[in-house]
């Protein structure tokens, strides 16, 4: 529980680069958005899908499982193209991780799904880029993007971009950001102040805190001070509901940063654990989720279909395996192409919809969502499409 300030002060979680999200699904054959020539592939197409079977902890493990479960969802329920899903074992480590795709490789594969870390994302992508073959990794790291590799995790900066938008819409368009001083918040605070900048709102300055029970406390009254210094009317933070938002929630408001004048957002997700919904200073925020809909539709397929409900990750494979399987339906031998890879309009994925950026992100389709009253609730749907409001 969170709900008190002891239990706040607690030793934070490490904080992860790998934000997790509850991502979603649709109950249907996922096409392209838009269309072109004959297919490249009489046959089937030969798919790598390379996911941490083998890896120590039973939670990666377990993981691996549904990554795979949702790949082969996702090829049964594709029309017009038949997909030879192969699976391989990559322990979470990045040396089997490569030695696993050049297998791969040699065995046919024409495209890469996977791996999860981004160690090996970077390793695998290396290994196959003088073999002409393009890699969708499950990371969300985007440092590691670029060249034959491309990221299907949700980013910073793709959450940063749709709440900077809606908070500057809304009037909400002085923001200070807070951060934590490590890698993670240190990526989060650039992708908030460039969103915040490209939303055309002003940056109002920002603050980092000591990633310890100390560091936040130490830093509440920098906060305060540089919210009235600099005419703040929002405050954006990089903090985690595992890490010190809980702590920041409680004590901002008693600093005098009331929810009524100040609007707090969140580049993380604040509706889990849903002990969470109950603390009094996240009534209000915003932050950031795919559509609820499409996720209950997702979480209740594959419940129904493997007996126990799917990780929050593991609609990413889904997600992989529809953009591969509209491609080769749609597109003409450029197929699995960079080109096609990165095509404007995008795709129909479990998550709403996606694109991949020609850097190797993606943009993806979110919801902006409050709490009230302790639950979750939609203030801006996600959009349906690239170009729609959000976008």
């Amino acid at each position: 529980m969170f709900a008190v300030l002891s239990a706040a002060r607690k030793t934070f979680a490490r904080l992860s680069l790998l934000i997790s999200v509850l991502w979603i699904a649709s109950c249907d054959t996922l096409p392209a958005v838009n269309t072109g020539g004959g297919s490249l592939f009489s046959g089937s197409v030969p798919v790598a899908l390379l996911v941490p079977h083998g890896a120590a902890s039973d939670q990666e493990q377990k993981l691996a499982r549904d990554l795979e479960n949702a790949a082969r969802l996702a090829v049964s329920d594709l029309q017009g193209v038949k997909i030879d899903l192969r699976v391989y074992s990559t322990a979470g480590n990045a040396a089997r991780a490569q030695a696993a795709a050049l297998e791969a490789v040699n065995d046919g594969a024409r495209i890469i799904v996977g791996p999860l870390h981004a160690e090996s994302a970077n390793a695998v992508a290396v290994a196959v880029a003088d073999k002409g073959v393009n890699v969708l990794s499950f990371s969300n790291n985007a440092t590691i993007a670029g060249g034959n590799l491309f990221i299907l995790g949700q980013t910073f900066q793709t959450t940063a971009n749709r709440l900077a938008r809606y908070a500057t819409q809304n009037g909400k368009d002085k923001v200070l950001t807070v951060y934590s001083d490590n890698l993670a918040g240190q990526l989060g605070k650039q992708a908030i102040q460039q969103a915040v900048r490209a939303s055309g709102g002003t940056n109002a300055g920002s603050v980092s805190y000591e990633f310890s029970q100390d560091g936040v406390v130490n830093a509440v009254p920098q906060i305060t001070a540089a919210a009235e210094a600099n005419g703040a009317n929002s405050i954006f933070l990089t903090a985690n509901t595992a890490g010190a938002l809980p702590l920041f929630s409680q004590m901002l408001p008693e600093a005098g940063l009331s929810p009524e004048n100040v609007q707090y957002i969140g580049l993380s997700r604040w509706d889990t654990p849903r002990q969470t919904l109950s603390l009094p200073g996240v009534q209000g925020g915003w932050f950031a989720l795919p559509d609820p809909s499409r996720a209950a539709q997702y979480n209740s397929r594959f419940s129904t279909s493997f007996g126990t409900p799917p990780h929050a990750l593991s609609g990413l494979a889904y997600d992989g395996i529809a953009a591969i399987g509209a491609l080769a339906q749609s597109r003409g031998r450029d197929a699995l192409s960079r080109g096609a890879l990165t095509q404007a309009a995008g795709f129909q994925g479990v998550t709403g919809i996606f694109r991949f950026l020609p850097d190797g992100t993606n943009d993806r389709g979110l919801a902006v969502a409050t709490i009230v009253n302790n639950q979750v609730s939609v203030v801006s749907p996600a959009p349906q499409g690239f170009g729609a409001p959000g976008f």
